[in-house]
Formats: structure tokens, C-alpha cells, sequence
């Protein structure tokens, strides 16, 4: 019973998955930057969609991992390999489209993290941040049981799936430690967050709504799986 779950959980995930990531290419879609960045950008496949969705010139990456970083030059992308504890190796307004998707919630200086993707976006610039949601369904069930919520299960890099009978890796060898959860937002404290931080919010997309199709994410976003949070920065803040 609980490989049968696990198995349908684990496709459910990556169709959620694929749904959040067309959400984010959708947000971004012929906004025509001069210059676009994104904020953990791996091997620079997902990196290389946005920047052709978005007909970009130029498109920049921040990676902590170095073999990770080359993949992505491989595929045009400008890597600064960067901590991302570290204040980011650009100049004010550089950027008038900033993506990060899967990233905050492995973040440790929250503040830091916001403040600089405000600092280098241009002024009424679009930042797209994406994120797995506190208050899903699946985790408020989980809570529910005592258990730790399916986001926050890989706390560790000792072992994966503390906490939780049902974690898609439970029992299996740990990340590293710059891939563990540090923080998982829920949908009102994603959007006060970036309030706080000077952004005005567009709109949040949502994606996964399990045990339901992905799609139903679009008739009640607080309880999606994912979060997609579509924000422009507000030059009147400083």
C-alpha cells in the first residue's frame, strides 16, 4: 500500500512539476529583457526555455555547483558560481527579469535573498519566484497526523524523509547540505514577504492539487501543491 502510494505520489510530483514550470514560462512569455537572470539556475535547461520564451538578449545565472554551472555555459547561459549568503556579483537595476524557481526554500538568509533580487531588478522589472506551498493540501494532511509536512522532510543531510512514513525518499541517502529545506512558506506569507521586501504582487499560479489533476490548482491556488508568485518592482519604495 504505502509503494503503491509513494509511486502515484512520485508521478503526481513531477506532473505537478512540469505544470508549475509552464506557469512560470507563461509569467515571462515575450516580455523582451535586455537582460535576464535566474537565481539557481542548475544546468541551464530550464534557464534556456525562459530565455527563449521571454525573447531575452542576454541570460545570466547564479550557481553554487560548479558542474552544474558548466552545463549551463555549455548551453549559452553568462554562471557566476555564487553563494547565494553572499550579496550577488551585480549592479543595481541589472536585471529587468529575475526567475527563481526552487530555490527560496533552500535559502538560509531569507532577507538577503529578497533584498538582492530587488536590489539588481531593474526598475518596474518582473521577478518570478516559485515554491513549494505550506499550505497544500498534502502537507496540512500530514500536519494533520502529527507528521512533518511532505515539504520540509529533507531537514537533513544525514538522512532524507525525516519525519514522515510517506516521504517520496524516505530512508534514502540525504542531500547536500545547500539542498536541504529551510524554509517553506505558506501562501500568505509568500505574498507579505515580498510586500515587505518593496515588490507589489501581480498574481499567484498554483500547480498540483493532489489527489486531484494539477490543473484544479487553478480553481483554489491557496491550496496548490506549488506557488508561483508574479511580482514587478515598485520604485517608489526607495
Amino acid at each position: 500500500m504505502k509503494k503503491q502510494f509513494i509511486d502515484l505520489a512520485s508521478k503526481a510530483f513531477l506532473s505537478a512539476d512540469k505544470y508549475n514550470r509552464s506557469n512560470i514560462l507563461k509569467i515571462v512569455d515575450s516580455l523582451n529583457p535586455e537582460s535576464m537572470l535566474d537565481i539557481g539556475c542548475d544546468d541551464g535547461v530550464f534557464t534556456s526555455e525562459c530565455g527563449y520564451s521571454s525573447n531575452a538578449k542576454h541570460i545570466s545565472g547564479v550557481e553554487i555547483v560548479e558542474s552544474a554551472a558548466q552545463l549551463a555555459r555549455e548551453k549559452g547561459v553568462d554562471v557566476s558560481i555564487t553563494n547565494l549568503e553572499n550579496i550577488l556579483p551585480f549592479a543595481d537595476g541589472s536585471f529587468e527579469l529575475v526567475i527563481s524557481n526552487q530555490v527560496i526554500e533552500h535559502v538560509p538568509n531569507l532577507d538577503l535573498y529578497m533584498s538582492e533580487i530587488f536590489r539588481v531588478l531593474a526598475p518596474n522589472g518582473t521577478a518570478v519566484i516559485s515554491t513549494e506551498n505550506g499550505s497544500s493540501w498534502i502537507n496540512i494532511f500530514a500536519s494533520l497526523f502529527g507528521w512533518q509536512i511532505f515539504s520540509l522532510t529533507n531537514i537533513s543531510s544525514v538522512q532524507s524523509g525525516i519525519g514522515n512514513p510517506f516521504a517520496l525518499h524516505r530512508n534514502q541517502n540525504a542531500w547536500p547540505p545547500t539542498w536541504t529545506h529551510k524554509t517553506i512558506f505558506n501562501y500568505r506569507g509568500l505574498i507579505e514577504f515580498a510586500e515587505v521586501h518593496g515588490f507589489k504582487v501581480e498574481k499567484i499560479h498554483g500547480a498540483g492539487y493532489f489527489p486531484l489533476p494539477t490543473i484544479t490548482a487553478r480553481l483554489d491556488t491557496r491550496h496548490s501543491h506549488f506557488i508561483t508568485i508574479h511580482l514587478t518592482k515598485n520604485i517608489s519604495r526607495k
